[in-house]
């Protein structure tokens, strides 16, 4: 750890997966942190607990792709889909969903962001597992490849382009035929044929235990904590004097807004109006099935994260949009069992009253991409939310740059392309 700064104090808002590895990386750096949260951080309110538990730097492809927006209607008919919008909500999301249907309108847009996504992703494995090792859980990181299932070679030649994006980015994959997808995977139906095997990734096996012991391993390192709610900055001459919080002022001269989908709120007052909302994400778990799952996989048809983890077999997956407080709608859960149940015949009928359901809240903005960086009102309040599937992927280099503008210091990566100004 370099040299002690102590003229630097950083308020890091938000104790999610991106808040505590850069408030580590202010650690590491020598700056005095005190980190602003008033949950226990890897507990079952936070988006980073019910991760799909991957950590695939493969993950590059926004959800907005040329022709997207014919599919939106049926996106709102359909009950079942993977993508869901409640029509109570469709006006307040409208000008959200326009900009996101005209973020994917051409494939060079597509491409920008996935060359963008793909700057932030690298060598995402290789630093969780660092800070597994030094939180003393490095047995929650395996060095699992992703696989990506289809039911015949021809659903994948139907994403061609994307996996052309990735082919051009360097990103490894290899492809997997029928019978070794069975040596590999024997409890898979019948019904998947062909997969592609998304090289060097990796699989954490409970996020939320992963997340708590970051927090600890922060702790040791001499970061203090604040258990309460961030309300708003006091600024000087355009220069951040104090935090205010539920429990009072917070001094410093530095805030590091990761606050996911909370954010919002907080960056206005920082001069951005930034369309952030909550892409709502369900997952389950299945306790104790009668067999082992090999593979971390995502099926096409069911476009869910699926990975054994301690508790049983999770699934994750589902876009719901809708509002911050709207309740959740269960049914969304009970979806992702049915995919289960045809994706492992195995599985038999699930006994739904065991099955643990969770839906918690990814911070999304339009255009796929985060925002990281100063904000307008002040270049002492840095940004760190709005990493929506992928905050677990891309918290490291983000929490990397955080580290390096808090600390007056270049950072390894350019920041302009994820600038809040960009929604101006």
């Amino acid at each position: 750890m370099t040299p002690e700064r102590k003229d630097i104090r950083v308020a890091v808002i938000g104790g999610g997966v991106v808040g505590l590895t850069a408030a580590l990386e202010c650690r590491r750096a020598g700056l005095d942190v005190v980190l602003i949260e008033p949950d226990e951080p890897g507990g079952r309110q936070a988006a980073s607990y019910g991760n799909g538990t991957w950590i695939n730097p493969g993950a590059v492809m926004p959800l907005s792709v040329p022709g997207l927006w014919r599919d939106v209607p049926g996106y709102l008919l359909d009950r079942g889909s993977p993508f869901t919008i409640r029509w109570r909500h469709l006006p307040a999301l409208a000008p959200w969903l326009f900009r996101f249907v005209r973020a994917g309108d051409t494939w060079d847009k597509v491409e920008a962001c996935a060359r963008a996504r793909h700057l932030l992703n690298r060598g995402a494995v290789e630093a969780h597992a660092a800070y597994a090792a030094e939180a003393g859980v490095p047995h929650l990181l395996n060095r699992d490849d992703v696989v990506f299932v289809y039911g015949r070679r021809g659903d994948y030649e139907g994403e061609a382009r994307g996996w052309a994006i990735r082919r051009a980015l360097g990103i490894p994959f290899s492809e997997i035929g029928e019978e070794e997808l069975r040596a590999l995977e024997p409890a898979l139906g019948p019904d998947y044929r062909f997969a592609i095997r998304m090289d060097g990734a990796g699989n954490l096996r409970d996020p939320g235990a992963y997340c708590a012991a970051l927090a600890a391993l922060l702790e040791r390192r001499g970061a203090e904590r604040v258990r309460a709610r961030a309300d708003g900055f006091l600024l000087d001459g355009g220069r951040l004097k104090v935090v205010s919080t539920s429990r009072g002022p917070v001094a410093c001269e530095r805030a590091l807004l990761c606050a996911g989908a909370h954010s919002g709120p907080l960056a206005r007052q920082a001069g951005d109006a930034v369309p952030l909302i909550s892409e709502r994400g369900y997952h389950v778990v299945i306790p104790a099935p009668r067999f082992e799952v090999n593979l971390s996989a995502i099926p096409l048809d069911g476009k869910m994260a699926v990975a054994m983890t301690p508790a049983g077999l999770r699934l994750a997956g589902q876009v719901e949009l809708a509002s911050l407080a709207a309740a959740p709608d269960w049914r969304r859960a009970d979806i992702l069992i049915d995919h289960a149940e045809r994706m492992f015949p195995a599985l038999g009928r699930v006994d739904r009253a065991k099955v643990d359901r969770w839906m918690g809240h990814r911070p999304s903005t339009p255009d796929g991409l985060p925002c990281i960086g100063p904000s307008s009102a002040s270049p002492d309040i840095l940004y760190g939310f709005g990493h929506a599937h992928v905050g677990m992927i891309e918290a490291p280099a983000t929490a990397r740059i955080l580290a390096a503008l808090a600390g007056g210091e270049r950072p390894e990566v350019d920041p302009a392309p994820f600038s809040a100004r960009r929604f101006r």
